[in-house]
């Protein structure tokens, strides 16, 4: 048989993969699982109709979303996650040897299940005995504790559904609360070829919680457009005020993170800086 799976964008374009079949489709509370055997990227983990990763190409994402905020402190010990139920940012989180905790806080334990039992490269840090992993609502953990990170990832989906109350104000206060006095954190934002009023609403919300804030972007083949953008939001350091550069090629590894991407995916389109610049009117 010829099958394909098409994620549509907006209605307008869209992704198609061709896969050989579906190895597990159920749902959760909170959204519609589907793990499918493409032809060619190996597994693929879809979320209510959206792609969320393949095996061959996963580390684009993992290692931007978490590689540069953890680059950008000088000393990042305490990490937390806010989503990222497959494991795959947690997996890069602890390639750093200065972490001596990551909690992980995924409200979909299905999720981290099916992780675990389709994708275990994804999720081989479940094992690690330096991550915490809680199954529980992310908002609210974010809510009940201060002063205690040192990086703070939101890996969340888009903002529907279950992850539409981690892209608001009140959201980016608590989590400058919930870091330390020099603390950072980074955060998926869309793509800037589609989702444009998605991405001022969230950098001007993100503004008004931290001092600094910037967007990087990476090359993400399985979600719109390839071209993904990642807030960065700090209350003391820059991208460049004191990164640990001599560090990365020290990291296991890596298939796209290096020194010239860390010194590098800062530097936005003029397009994308006209986004972020109406911002400031």
């Amino acid at each position: 048989m010829d099958l394909w799976f098409t994620e549509l964008y907006e209605n307008a374009s869209g992704y198609t993969i061709k896969i050989k079949g579906t190895l597990f489709s159920g749902k959760s509370r909170y959204q519609k699982l589907d793990i499918l055997q493409t032809e060619q990227l190996g597994k693929m983990m879809v979320l209510d109709g959206l792609i969320m990763l393949t095996e061959a190409n996963e580390f684009s994402y993992h290692e931007m979303i978490a590689h540069v905020p953890m680059t950008a402190h000088p000393n990042p010990e305490r990490v937390l996650i806010i989503g990222g139920g497959d494991g795959g940012t947690a997996r890069e989180v602890l390639k750093h040897d200065c972490v001596k905790e990551c909690v992980m806080v995924e409200i979909d334990e299905l999720v981290i299940e099916k992780s675990k039992e389709f994708f275990p490269q994804i999720a081989s840090a479940f094992d690690n005995p330096k991550l915490n992993l809680l199954v529980q609502d992310g908002f609210k953990y974010i809510e009940d504790n201060k002063d205690a990170f040192d990086v703070v990832i939101i890996d969340s989906t888009d903002p529907i559904g279950p992850a539409e109350p981690l892209f608001s104000e009140y959201f980016y206060k608590n989590v400058n609360a919930c870091l330390k006095n020099d603390g950072l954190m980074s955060a998926q934002s869309e793509s800037p070829y589609l989702y444009n009023e998605i991405i001022r609403q969230m950098y001007a919300d993100m503004g008004k919680a931290f001092p600094i804030v910037k967007m990087y972007t990476g090359y993400v083949p399985f979600y719109p457009t390839g071209m993904w953008s990642f807030a960065f939001a700090s209350k003391k350091y820059h991208p460049y005020s004191k990164p640990r550069i001599d560090m990365i090629d020290k990291i296991d590894n890596l298939q796209y993170f290096n020194k010239e991407i860390y010194s590098t995916c800062f530097a936005l389109p003029n397009f994308v800086r006209k986004i972020l610049d109406e911002n400031d009117k």
